[in-house]
């Protein structure tokens, strides 16, 4: 079965209703119904929380968060496995801390990374672009 991965990008791109909108909601939607698996990492949570609160205030943050959660997807939280993967990633390539994360997520899980974050590009992991802003 297909493996997706939304990075935070994604996730923002649906929730804002941005080009690639569709895709993300196809994806889920096929999540949803079992005929593909759609996951996203713990750091993802996070960074829609604080991102959403920033702009638009605690309560548009915690709801934005809560409907992260209700999606048809399952999250990825830290293990050993995960950490040191994730330590990998940062020391070899120009990634955010967050970003490094939601790419060993993927890697661990042999998804498919859905993102609009042109830092992904050099990693040599399955990925999918959205369209960038």
């Amino acid at each position: 079965m297909k493996h997706y991965l939304l990075d935070t990008s994604a996730l923002l791109t649906l929730r804002d209703d941005e080009p690639g909108a569709d895709r993300v909601a196809k994806i889920l939607a096929l999540s949803g119904s079992r005929k593909v698996r759609c996951s996203g990492c713990f750091m993802s949570l996070m960074e829609v929380f604080y991102r959403v609160w920033k702009d638009e205030g605690e309560a548009a943050g915690r709801l934005a968060y809560e409907q992260c959660q209700s999606l048809p997807m399952e999250w990825v939280h830290e293990t050993p496995e995960l950490l040191e993967t994730a330590a990998a990633h940062k020391a070899r390539y120009a990634l955010s801390l967050a970003d490094a994360w939601i790419a060993a997520s993927a890697q661990l899980a042999s998804a498919v990374l859905v993102h609009k974050d042109p830092e992904f590009e050099p990693l040599a992991m399955p990925q999918e672009t959205l369209p960038y802003k």
